[in-house]
């Protein structure tokens, strides 16, 4: 078998534009090839579906120790973390926090979450103009994850600040990174001193420290798993949240099928998360030397997993450039895949599928400004959507 290198281009992955707007950026990347090296990161970038879900799984070759972030300090701070380890530490870690996230664990929070969901739709839709951002897409899933963890007091207040930093400080040592490593801070700080007794009675959090108390995992690290909820889910969830406004709003005749067909509702959820991946970028390090298609990744090398870029790939699904809720695409890229797939999408689907049914049954469409958008590191996301007027049903 012969290999080569694989193509280069001058890319940077976290410029400002192609933050903004990385679709351009992806589809240049597919087609120079499934791997690509990108100098001005340093890293040798996955770009197709095939090639992305086959690395997901494969953690003996592709690592997350010491590798998710796109700086050495947050992957030192993330050491012993499930995030940034692989099988067997990453198993026995994980088990704690999916135990809590399980269908199974989930299912008496579907009714709770569904009211939730319809209430605030209703309220807003009513009132007919609000930002979907502030109004809806985050203060829904805050109010979600506050509530199961058995957050209180500061903690609630400072969720979404402590969220967002979590994930920006996960770039490269950027300004982005740089003016976030203090707030993150704070919430690392938090997660090393919180005790059961700071967390509601019957939440999850607590449940996690009772699951430390009878050794089911190590002494020391329930604050740090309690943190990957906040860290890891709030930001994603938001993002996933406010791009479902956002398309429907650009779409109305998808949400016509949905409220014709209320059973499209997963898959439309599915269909949201393929089209705008919610995650831009994440690392993984090449353990040995990985051959993809003729191309070697050398030993050692960092790796960036771009999961948009193989949800628009047109290799997988036909079309990929059109938001199309009947496609259903249950294999797309945004929760991850293998072992370190999304462990909270349970619950990202609980909220995503609630707030999808209500703007079904209280939107008949939506009238909305600009959406505005600013460059972040790791989370795609909306900073503003305002709605301007909702029209009845």
């Amino acid at each position: 078998m012969t290999v080569s290198t694989p193509p280069v281009s001058d890319l940077d992955l976290f410029d400002d534009d192609v933050l903004i707007d990385p679709y351009p950026s992806y589809a240049a990347l597919r087609e120079l090839g499934p791997v690509v090296h990108l100098p001005a990161n340093e890293v040798y970038a996955l770009t197709r579906y095939r090639v992305i879900r086959s690395a997901l799984i494969d953690w003996e070759s592709f690592s997350s120790v010491g590798a998710i972030g796109f700086n050495p300090t947050v992957n030192e701070a993330l050491s012993g973390t499930s995030l940034a380890s692989d099988p067997p530490d990453h198993t026995r870690l994980r088990a704690t926090l999916t135990a809590n996230l399980s269908p199974r664990a989930l299912r008496g929070l579907k009714k709770t979450i569904d009211a939730k969901a319809d209430a605030l739709v209703a309220d807003h839709a009513a009132r007919g103009s609000f930002d979907a951002v502030d109004a809806l897409a985050r203060a829904f899933p805050l109010q979600v994850v506050a509530d199961l963890i058995g957050f209180t007091g500061h903690v609630r207040d400072n969720m979404l600040r402590w969220g967002q930093a979590a994930m920006q400080v996960m770039g490269p040592m950027n300004h982005r990174t740089a003016e976030s490593f203090a707030i993150a801070g704070e919430l690392y700080e938090w997660c090393s001193t919180v005790t059961a007794e700071d967390l509601t009675p019957g939440s999850v959090g607590r449940g996690i420290f009772e699951a430390q108390e009878r050794g089911a995992i190590p002494p020391g690290t329930a604050g740090y798993i309690i943190h990957q909820y906040l860290g890891a889910g709030v930001d994603t969830t938001i993002a996933a949240i406010g791009n479902i406004v956002a398309l429907f709003a650009a779409h109305p005749e998808q949400l016509a099928l949905i409220r014709a067909n209320p059973s499209l509702v997963p898959g439309a959820f599915n269909e949201a998360l393929r089209y705008w991946a919610p995650v831009h970028a994440w690392g993984r390090r090449a353990t040995e030397d990985v051959v993809i298609d003729d191309l070697v990744i050398p030993a050692g090398a960092k790796v960036a997993i771009l999961f948009g870029a193989g949800n628009r790939d047109p290799r997988h699904y036909e079309n990929p450039d059109a938001f199309l809720v009947e496609r259903a695409p249950t294999d797309h890229l945004s929760f991850g895949y293998g072992p370190h797939g999304c462990a909270g999408q349970g619950l990202a689907r609980l909220e995503g599928h609630g707030v999808v049914e209500a703007l079904a049954r209280h939107v008949g469409r939506l009238v909305v400004g600009d959406e505005v958008r600013i460059p972040s590191n790791i989370t795609r996301s909306i900073e503003q959507l305002p709605v301007q007027e909702v029209l009845p049903v």
